[in-house]
Parts: structure tokens; C-alpha cells; sequence
């Protein structure tokens, strides 16, 4: 078994370049929402109200609130840390990074700035094995196989595979100084909420998290934006359902490839102002049914991926392709 490979560039740049040819006026669009920035106080702030809440209630209420609200809370927090990594709260870097330190507080693993240097390599070398750390590493794919409890187990515990697949992007340092300073300041918080409420109150940051990118249907996300489900060779998909409204937009996920440079609250007037580049592009329109079709269809699994020898497909990498599509977007063309 293998992934499905490409010899086409990958699919964005020139949608880009075609939409703003025929609407010029969606630079206007372009750039970015400090108003971000207290979505993330005020999510950071509720996750450890809750955190707080449940250090002497039963393990039952414990489990049920981190499935619920706290996977809800976790998920918009990695949102808005996606947010950061493209300067999308603020206009400078050294803000942003700050934000995401912020927005990494509740969520009991460092990750904020690792994501963000992988993620600007996975918009400018999508399906590329060797520098997309959003593809499965083989070892991943063969281990999991086709079954449903493979598969089950893999999303359940998604964070230590996605944070292991990291090593395998040897264009990317795994070591420096934000990320040693964010692994020491969540090792502080994380101790910090163990010693001043206890371990229930620990137990419900991680169970959170878990579940925020795990198995529960906003885990299905991870299946929805790049997974191969359904037939022809489109390989990035978006999801137009309900809980856009609860996940920042997160759904619009072609809307944010093509344009990686327009905050999550714009994108849907994106979709709005240049409809016939997307209404025909197959979409999702439930996590939950998606959840359920990836773990019991046998024909699905890590290996219904695209991937292509460069960003450029069967050709020479364009000089400056790294830079243009993952931090600055449509301002580069």
C-alpha cells in the first residue's frame, strides 16, 4: 500500500492567481483581526474556570464536561493558535508568537510555535512527504491499517502521532528558543494547576485536548481537510455545517489554502464574493457523519492521501514558493 501521487501542482496557487484576476476586491479581505485576541483571553480564561470548577467533582462530570465543553474550548484555542501562525491577529511576528503562548496555556501540551513552523511548511509543500507534516508517516499508515479500531485508536490518540510525525520534517529544526521557552512555560502551568487544584483538575485539561483532536466529531476535521473521501482527485475539502459557528470558520478550509492570509472571519465572505470557484467543489457538510464513514469504511485510511514529488508536481520547486504561499498568500501574488 501507498498514498495516491499527483504529478499536478498542488491545487491553490493558481486558484488564487484566477480569483484575484476576475475579483480584484478580495485583497480587501486580506489581513489581519486583532479582534482575536480576546476571543483567546476569553476562551483561556473559561477553559480554566472549568478546569478550576471540576477539582472536587466526580470523575463522571469530569469526563463529560472535557468531551463537551472543554473539547470545544481546546479546539477554538488550536484555531486561534493557527490564527497566530499566520499573522493573523496581529501584523508582526514577535506578536503573534506571544498570542500563541497565550492561547497554549489551557491545553496541557507545548505546541503552539512547533505548529506554527510545521503548518507554514504544509501551505507551501502540500502532499509533499518529506516536508508536509500533515501526511502520515508510513510506519503511521501500516500500523493502522483499514479497521475500525485501528483507526479509532489512531484519532484517539492523534496528538502523539501528529507530534512524532514532526521528526520526520528534517527541513524544520524540532529544537529552539520558543519552543524550549514554550515547553517551560506549560510545564509551569501544568504543575501549577496540579499543585494549586489537583489532579482532577489536571485530568480534565488532558482529557480536552484529547478529545478536542481526537475521537469525537471535531476530530474529523483532521479527516475532512485533506483526506480522500469520496471519488475524483480533489484533495482538499471544506465543511459548511454548523459548527463553523462554534470553531472560528475552521471548515473553510479550501477558502483558507487559497488564501491563507485572510482571517477566519472573513473567510466565508471569500466564499461569498467569488461563489463560482467553490460551489462546485465536492464539500462536508457534518463531522460526525464524516467520523462515522472514516472509521467503517474499509476503503478509507491513511493511505487515501495525495502526495506529490514538489509543490510544483513533476517539476522543478518554483524559487520563492515557500515564503509567497505559506506566510504571506494572496499578497504575494
Amino acid at each position: 500500500m501507498d498514498f495516491l501521487h499527483s504529478a499536478a501542482p498542488e491545487p491553490h496557487r493558481g486558484r488564487t492567481k484566477q480569483i484575484l484576476s476576475l475579483h480584484p476586491e478580495v485583497r480587501t479581505l486580506i489581513g489581519p483581526s486583532p479582534t482575536t485576541f480576546w476571543y483567546i483571553a476569553g476562551l483561556v480564561g473559561l477553559q480554566f474556570a472549568v478546569a478550576r470548577f471540576v477539582a472536587d467533582r466526580p470523575v463522571w462530570l469530569i469526563v463529560a464536561l472535557a468531551y463537551t465543553v472543554g473539547a470545544f474550548v481546546s479546539h477554538g484555542l488550536f484555531v486561534m493558535i493557527h490564527e497566530c501562525a499566520h499573522r493573523l491577529v496581529f501584523r508582526r511576528r514577535l506578536p503573534n508568537i506571544l498570542t500563541g503562548l497565550v492561547a497554549n496555556l489551557p491545553l496541557f501540551v507545548p505546541g503552539s510555535f512547533s505548529f506554527q513552523k510545521y503548518h507554514l511548511k504544509h501551505h507551501a509543500h502540500q502532499g509533499v512527504y518529506d516536508l508536509d507534516a500533515d501526511i502520515p508517516s508510513l510506519w503511521e499508515a501500516r500500523l493502522i491499517g483499514h479497521s475500525a479500531l485501528g483507526k479509532a485508536l489512531w484519532l484517539l490518540l492523534y496528538p502523539i502521532f501528529q507530534g512524532v510525525r514532526s521528526f520526520r520534517v528534517k527541513a524544520v529544526p524540532p529544537l529552539d528558543a520558543w519552543t524550549l521557552t514554550n515547553v517551560a512555560i506549560q510545564i509551569g502551568v501544568n504543575v501549577a494547576v496540579y499543585m494549586l487544584w489537583g489532579p482532577r483538575s489536571f485530568a480534565y485539561l488532558a482529557l480536552a485536548l484529547f478529545f478536542s483532536i481526537g475521537l469525537h466529531p471535531l476530530g474529523a476535521r483532521w479527516i475532512q481537510r485533506h483526506y480522500l473521501v469520496g471519488e475524483g482527485d480533489q484533495e482538499t475539502f471544506s465543511y459548511y455545517g454548523k459548527l463553523n459557528l462554534l470553531t472560528f470558520n475552521v471548515g473553510y478550509h479550501n477558502e483558507h489554502h487559497d488564501f491563507p492570509s485572510i482571517a477566519w472571519n472573513r473567510l466565508p465572505r471569500l466564499r461569498a464574493v467569488a461563489p463560482e470557484f467553490y460551489e462546485d467543489l465536492a464539500a462536508h457538510m457534518s463531522w460526525t457523519r464524516l467520523l462515522f464513514t472514516f472509521l467503517f469504511d474499509p476503503k478509507l485510511s491513511l493511505y487515501s492521501r495525495m502526495t506529490r514529488t514538489s509543490a510544483a508536481g513533476d517539476g522543478p520547486e518554483p524559487r520563492g514558493s515557500d515564503a509567497a504561499v505559506a506566510t504571506e498568500g494572496a499578497t504575494a501574488v
